[in-house]
């Protein structure tokens, strides 16, 4: 048996897992990080992008939301804005809402209107290729 961690994943609106976990796959800031039992302990910020953790030998997805994570050698916490499982997504309103931030990038707006929008926008575009790539 493999060895584990406990894992938190809690998002601001709900505690999305609570357990053991074998592995996790994290999209950081510089690419994919792979965590298991033992690492070193570390703290880094998290963009939008897709995470999946094992347990009992089976591969679980989700789209994540803006966060951070804290390894340590016998746990994980991570704190993100959003996660969702691929079958929670509605694919209509992410479709919805990628195409309002599309249309609003071709609009004169402000700097910092410009990178909410391209946040939006990448949150709408994780969630569809999340969805479309692990939901069946």
């Amino acid at each position: 048996m493999a060895k584990t961690f406990h894992l938190e994943i809690i998002a601001t609106d709900r505690i999305f897992y609570q357990g053991e976990c074998e592995h996790l796959v994290i999209t950081a800031q510089d690419g994919l990080l792979g965590i298991l039992a033992g690492h070193e302990p570390m703290v880094t910020n998290l963009p939008t992008g897709e995470l999946k953790y094992m347990v009992s030998g089976k591969w679980y997805y989700a789209a994540i939301s803006d966060g951070f994570i804290e390894v340590l050698p016998d746990s994980a916490i991570i704190l993100a804005d959003n996660c969702e499982l691929p079958e929670e997504i509605d694919i209509k309103r992410a479709e919805e809402a990628r195409q309002r931030a599309e249309e609003k990038l071709r609009q004169k707006q402000s700097i910092h209107e410009y990178y909410q929008t391209q946040a939006a926008l990448n949150r709408a575009m994780n969630r569809l290729k999340v969805s479309q790539k692990h939901f069946r």
